[in-house]
């Protein structure tokens, strides 16, 4: 009986911690997804003159995750990972806190340094939750759990592109012309009342994240000891330096380049879509397309992974499928070549769960150092769209996609030998 109650107790202490972090994985959807929109948002808002300065956007708020993703791993070998968490999401509602003053002044530099804090706050809640769901069953099963955490994202990045593709875009593309006619004084007022826009949905955010940070804090989330077992049992106990797991590198520069592809499919869609004449009364739904692309492969990797088809597997097949697409998208044009970008959703849905774990597979206790790592490679999302945008400059907002080509081929190396130890 002892033993049942036992295994009834850590039956329920295993779905509650998913539960709490699908909440946390929730959160960074939302937060991170509302960056396709202000991007144009923002262009508009603070008069910016060129696509490069636009992204800046993606690179302030994934720039962070670089700067600040060792400092995170030092901070949760003190505090831990649930202590760990709550703190991110204190961070993070600083950050948004910042958009209220940086809205009324219109300042598209303090818009950037509230991106940078959330981003902050996020690669310490980033660098807690992804070792955590990976360790807290199987490994063998960790893409599975780590694709519910998707869909939660996913859900919450189409909840956030929907609503702020509402709010702040909402009459976007007669705004943006009546503003050609307008006097200086009338196009400051409305430029005004267009960056007011944001503040309210901010202030909401702002005091949701503390309220998390509080209820995590006070959670019975169970704090995850790192030991040597993991690695003891894949005969790597005798490793005694993180540089020796040469998976884990290969897999930072996976990680790397999956961040850079995802976000440069989800985030520059609209303005693409903008390019080809597309209005952004139409456009400003486009990211939520790419997000439902990627639901759909979340769906499908919690129902074959691993028992159909292992984590390396959907790994290939998934980077041969985003090699194809890209191609497509600069082959086809209109909305045809709109939907091969928003098909890379669900070419790249499965990816982060495949190689995150793949990565961090046998680390034992250079996990949270190698998470660490890991987390520092979404710096791909503030670096590759940044030269997508100075590409399509010179070759044009379509063929400037081919940069995800070789990017996606490696990908595919990776889950061929790439994460071999």
């Amino acid at each position: 009986m002892l033993t049942q109650n036992s295994t009834v107790s850590q039956s329920k202490s295993y779905t509650l911690s998913l539960v709490i972090i699908g909440a946390l994985f929730f959160i960074f959807g939302f937060v991170t997804w509302t960056n396709g929109t202000l991007i144009p948002y923002l262009k508009i808002a603070c008069q910016l003159k060129t696509d490069v300065q636009a992204y800046l956007v993606a690179t302030a708020f994934f720039i962070a995750y670089t700067v600040m993703a060792i400092p995170s791993s030092i901070v949760l070998s003190k505090t831990g990972y649930k202590k760990g968490m709550s703190l991110g999401l204190f961070i993070m509602a600083i950050g948004a806190a910042i958009f209220i003053p940086a809205a009324h002044a219109r300042s598209y530099n303090l818009f950037l340094t509230g991106l940078f804090i959330i981003g902050t706050g996020l690669a310490l809640l980033q660098t807690a939750a992804n070792p955590y769901a990976a360790i807290i069953g199987p490994m063998e099963s960790a893409a599975s759990r780590i694709s519910m955490m998707g869909i939660c994202n996913k859900i919450a990045g189409i909840l956030a592109s929907l609503t702020f593709g509402y709010i702040a875009l909402n009459d976007a593309d007669n705004l943006v012309a009546s503003l050609k006619t307008m006097d200086e004084a009338k196009k400051i007022i409305t430029l005004d009342n267009l960056a007011a826009r944001v503040v309210m949905p901010y202030t909401i955010i702002t005091g949701v994240l503390i309220l998390l940070a509080i209820a995590i804090l006070f959670s019975p989330l169970p704090d995850i000891k790192d030991t040597e077992k993991e690695a003891d049992d894949a005969g790597l106990i005798h490793k005694k330096s993180i540089f020796q797991y040469s998976h884990l590198w290969l897999g930072v520069l996976a990680l790397f380049l999956y961040v850079g592809v995802e976000v440069m499919a989800g985030d520059t869609i609209i303005s693409y879509g903008k390019s080809l004449g597309i209005p952004l009364t139409t456009s400003k739904y486009f990211t939520s397309c790419t997000l439902v692309c990627m639901l759909v492969g979340y769906l499908v990797g919690i129902a074959a992974i691993p028992k159909y088809i292992s984590q390396q597997a959907a790994l290939k097949f998934c980077a041969l499928l985003g090699a194809i697409f890209t191609v497509a998208a600069t082959l086809f044009s209109g909305y045809y070549s709109v939907l091969c970008i928003a098909l890379l959703g669900l070419a790249n849905s499965l990816m982060w769960p495949a190689i995150f774990p793949l990565a961090i597979d046998g680390l034992g206790k250079f996990t949270k150092i190698g998470s660490a790592f890991l987390i520092m490679a979404i710096a791909g999302g503030a670096l590759l769209p940044l030269l997508y945008g100075k590409f399509s400059e010179s070759v044009g907002t379509q063929k400037a996609y081919l940069l995800m080509a070789p990017c996606y081929l490696y990908i595919f190396y990776y889950g061929w030998k790439g994460y071999k130890k």
